[in-house]
C-alpha cells in the first residue's frame, strides 16, 4: 500500500507540472489541508445477544465473525460480553485458563448467564463457555471476553450441541424441555451406572435432578475415589433441601449422582455440581420435589 501511494504522488506531481495549470476553483492550492483528519483505529469487539452458526471456539477472530438471525438455524448464543479487568497493560496474550482474571470473567458469564436466561444454566441441558480475543486482537488492544452458550442434546452423557430456531433469552424462566428433569438410569453388571436416559417424571423412574451445589473455590477436581466425598456431601444436602427432609435422614432415603463440569471447565472457574438423587431400585411416578418424608421414606435394607 506505501508504494501504491508514492507512486500515486510521482504521477499527481507529473500531471500537475505537465499542465502548468493554477488550482481548479474552490481550492487554494495546498491539497494536504483539505483531508479529513484519520480517525482512530477501532478496535473489534463482538456483540451481545447475537447468535452464530459455528461451534463454540476459544478464541475469537474477527475473520470467522458471522452471527446469524437467532430466528434461524444455530448453535451457539453469545449471552453477554464483558472486559477483562486487571491485566498487566504489557500483556501480550489474552488471561489464560485457571488465572485470576481468567476466573473473574467466568464468575461474570455465568451471573451474566443466569439472568439472560432466567435461572441458572445449568439446570438445564446447557452449556457456557468463555471465548477470548485473538492473539492479533489482543495485541492490538481488544480486552474483551465473550460469554456463550450452546445447548446440548443431554448433559449427563456428553451430549452432542443441539442446533437451534430460537433465541435462549428467557428460555429458564418458566418449566419446559431445556430442564432437568427425572431419568430411568440403568447400571452395569458391577452395580456401577451405566445410562442416565431422560423419562417424564410420570412415568416410571430411578433418578431426578435435583439442584446445583457450589463446590468452594478450594476443592480440587476429583482424581481419586476419596477426592468424591465432598461432592456428595454437597448434594447430600441439596437432595434434602429438594425433598423437604431432614440433612441427618437423607443418607438413609437415597443414593445420589454429582456431576461436575469437566476439567477444563474446572480450571475456566466453574464450580458448580449437578446434583441428583438416586434409587436404584426406585419406581416413582411422580416428581420428589417437597415430597417430605411420605415421599421419601427411609429405606431399611
Amino acid at each position: 500500500m506505501r508504494r501504491w501511494m508514492s507512486a500515486l504522488a510521482v504521477a499527481g506531481a507529473v500531471v500537475l507540472g505537465v499542465a502548468g495549470c493554477a488550482p481548479p476553483g474552490g481550492t487554494d492550492g495546498d491539497l494536504t489541508d483539505d483531508w479529513a483528519a484519520v480517525g482512530e483505529p477501532v478496535v473489534f469487539t463482538p456483540a451481545a445477544e447475537t447468535c452464530h452458526s459455528a461451534d463454540f471456539s476459544e478464541t475469537v477472530y474477527l475473520s470467522s465473525y458471522l452471527p446469524v438471525d437467532c430466528a434461524t438455524n444455530h448453535r451457539l448464543e453469545t449471552v453477554h460480553v464483558g472486559t477483562f479487568a486487571g491485566p498487566p497493560g504489557d500483556a501480550q496474550v489474552p488471561p489464560a485458563a485457571g488465572s485470576a482474571q481468567f476466573t473473574a470473567a467466568y464468575a461474570e458469564c455465568d451471573n451474566r448467564a443466569r439472568g439472560y436466561l432466567g435461572a441458572d444454566w445449568r439446570t438445564a441441558r446447557l452449556w457456557l463457555g468463555v471465548a477470548v480475543p485473538s492473539p492479533k486482537g489482543w495485541g492490538a488492544g481488544a480486552r474483551w471476553f465473550r460469554c456463550d452458550v450452546t445447548e446440548l442434546s443431554n448433559v449427563e452423557e456428553d451430549g452432542d450441541v443441539v442446533g437451534r430456531t430460537a433465541t435462549l433469552k428467557g428460555a429458564l424462566r418458566e418449566a419446559g424441555p431445556l430442564r432437568l428433569g427425572c431419568y430411568a438410569t440403568t447400571l452395569t453388571r458391577t452395580e456401577t451406572i451405566d445410562r442416565m436416559p431422560p423419562a417424564e417424571c410420570s412415568a416410571r423412574h430411578n433418578t431426578e435432578f435435583a439442584g446445583v451445589w457450589r463446590a468452594p473455590a478450594t476443592l480440587r477436581y476429583p482424581a481419586a475415589e476419596r477426592d468424591w466425598q465432598a461432592f456428595y456431601d454437597g448434594c447430600y444436602t441439596v437432595a434434602a433441601r429438594f425433598v423437604g427432609v431432614s440433612q441427618s435422614t437423607i443418607r438413609f432415603r437415597t443414593g445420589v449422582v454429582t456431576l461436575p463440569g469437566g476439567r477444563d471447565d474446572w480450571t475456566s472457574g466453574n464450580r458448580g455440581v449437578r446434583c441428583y438423587l438416586w434409587v436404584s431400585d426406585g419406581k416413582f411416578t411422580r416428581s420428589l420435589k417437597g415430597a417430605g418424608n411420605g415421599g421419601l421414606p427411609i429405606r431399611t435394607r
